[in-house]
C-alpha cells in the first residue's frame, strides 16, 4: 500500500519521502527512500523528515514489540526453557501526531474485527486527521478494500479495488480535505 500512496502522491506532484524497513517492495524511482532496519530507527528517521513535511500517512506496520535485551553472541542450548521478555516500541504515527502542529496526519488501522470502533479509537489516540480503516486481506493481496474516517466517525468514503485506485482515492479525500493552498 506504501508503494501505491506513493505512485498516486508523485502523479499529483508531490514531493515524497518514503521511509521503509526491509521489504520486498519496489518503490517508484522518483520518491525518496530511506531505509531502516528497526522501529526506534523509523521513529528517528520519520521525526527527522517530519520536520520539512506538510503531512505524513503511516502506512506502515512496524513492529509493536522488541526485546528488552540482545545478545552479541550466540545463545547456546542447555536443555532449559529460554524467557524471551518483551517490551513495546513507541508508536510512530502516535508520536508524530502529537508533535504534528499545523501539519497534517493520516493514519491506518489494520483490524480482524470490529474495524470501525478499532479505527477511531486510533484516529483519537493518535492525533490523526483521518483514518484508513482496512483488513488483514489487505496484507500480500494486489487489491485492498477502504474506509476513510473523519474524527467525527464519518465515512468519508469507501473504497475497493487495486491498491493504486485505493492510494489515488485516499490521496483525493487528503487533497479534499487536509491539503489548502
Amino acid at each position: 500500500m506504501g508503494a501505491a500512496l506513493a505512485e498516486a502522491a508523485l502523479a499529483l506532484g508531490h514531493d515524497v519521502t518514503v521511509v521503509s524497513g526491509p521489504v520486498e517492495v519496489e518503490y517508484p524511482s522518483s520518491a525518496r527512500v530511506v531505509p531502516v532496519v528497526s522501529t526506534e530507527e523509523m521513529l528517528a528517521v520519520c521525526r527527522e523528515e517530519f520536520n520539512s513535511s506538510d503531512g505524513l500517512i503511516g502506512a506502515a506496520a512496524p513492529c509493536d514489540y522488541r526485546p528488552v535485551h540482545v545478545e552479541q553472541s550466540k545463545i547456546a542450548k542447555t536443555g532449559q526453557p529460554l524467557e524471551l521478555h518483551l517490551i513495546e516500541t513507541d508508536d510512530i504515527v502516535a508520536t508524530l501526531g502529537a508533535e504534528k502542529g499545523t501539519r497534517w496526519v493520516v493514519g491506518f488501522a489494520l483490524e480482524s474485527e470490529d474495524h470501525r470502533l478499532r479505527a477511531l479509537a486510533k484516529l483519537e489516540r493518535k492525533h490523526c486527521d483521518l483514518i484508513v480503516s482496512n483488513s488483514v486481506s489487505a496484507m500480500d493481496s494486489l487489491d485492498n478494500e477502504v474506509e476513510i474516517l473523519d474524527p467525527t466517525g464519518t465515512v468519508l468514503k469507501q473504497v475497493a479495488g487495486s491498491k493504486r485506485l485505493v492510494a489515488d482515492e485516499i490521496l483525493a479525500v487528503i487533497a479534499g480535505r487536509l491539503i489548502h493552498p
